[in-house]
């Protein structure tokens, strides 16, 4: 059953790539675009801003919801790194204890926000900025999700793994 759920995983994780890798690259159709209506055709647009703006947003935090693994973000591991298997589960379980503080005290102010914001719409496209808005939810509820995971795991004794900088990437 545990292969069943890690293959659905990792097909979602990379729908999850393609659909990031769809985003930039609707960003730079959007950009091309842009240069060819304002210095060739003398016609500045506004709309394919606006889309390369709101795309980066998504990307970003599409990407760190989905996407990045926690090896792959960045982060001041220096004394991380230095310490031993006991020192690391500690401050996995206190990192995670803060964040799950931070993003669950602010989520119901962030729902209330965006969810506001139906009342206002984007300059040139017209979408309404609580859609827009909305990866930042689904963001804070990974996050949240994710910490809750690591938490739970430092407390039942795993210590995480130690960092290895041959097996390092980009993040992406």
């Amino acid at each position: 059953m545990a292969k069943g759920w890690a293959s659905w995983g990792a097909w979602l994780y990379r729908r999850g790539e393609n659909f990031i890798a769809l985003m930039i690259g609707v960003m730079f159709i959007a950009f091309l675009l842009q240069v060819v209506f304002r210095y060739v055709l003398n016609w500045p647009t506004g709309w394919s801003n606006e889309l390369t703006v709101v795309l980066w947003i998504w990307v970003v935090l599409f990407g760190a919801a989905f996407v990045v693994r926690e090896e792959e973000e960045i982060r001041f591991d220096l004394i991380y790194g230095a310490v031993g298997p006991r020192a690391r589960r500690f401050m996995t379980l206190a990192s995670a204890a803060a964040l799950i503080g931070l993003y669950g005290s602010s989520f119901p102010a962030v729902f209330d926000y965006v969810t506001f914001m139906k009342v206002e719409h984007t300059a040139y496209l017209k979408i309404r900025f609580d859609w827009l808005f909305s990866i930042y939810i689904v963001f804070v509820l990974a996050v949240i999700a994710r910490y809750l995971w690591l938490g739970f795991h430092a407390l039942k004794g795993d210590a995480p793994d130690e960092f290895d900088p041959t097996k390092a990437s980009s993040g992406v």
